[in-house]
């Protein structure tokens, strides 16, 4: 016994599709165009209202603790790339521990520069 599915006279076929799809743009981008105008307004006029009310105080407590970071970063890094390549280098293979030498050049790198270049953001001294 087999089962049919009977399909009515009219299926929607791709081009019907696409043209429902291009009626919802249309009736959308007419929707945003028609409260836009309302919206703008009062979206300006909140940054204005805020202007001078901006409080910056926790900025220099957020970048020390992006420096802190930096610098906890670094030392990890730089001790990470230490110990792989005193691995390699205490098992005889002298070749494969170079790319754990500039892991640790670059961790270096992070805890001198990244720090120091926090630091200079908001005039903290090291």
């Amino acid at each position: 016994m087999t089962h049919r599915i009977s399909l009515p006279y009219h299926s929607s076929t791709a081009l019907d599709l696409d043209k429902t799809h291009m009626r919802f743009v249309r009736r959308a981008a007419h929707q945003v165009r028609l409260v836009l105008p309302a919206i703008l307004p009062l979206v300006l006029s909140t940054v204005v209202h805020a202007q001078g009310t901006m409080d910056f105080s926790g900025a220099q407590t957020l970048m020390g603790t992006f420096k802190t970071f930096a610098m906890y970063a670094g030392a990890v890094i730089c001790l990470g790339g230490l110990i792989f390549a005193g691995i390699r280098m205490m098992s005889g293979r002298f070749q494969d521990a170079i790319p754990g030498l500039f892991g640790a050049l670059f961790g270096a790198g992070v805890l001198g520069w990244g720090a120091g270049w926090i630091g200079s953001l908001t005039g903290q001294s090291m």
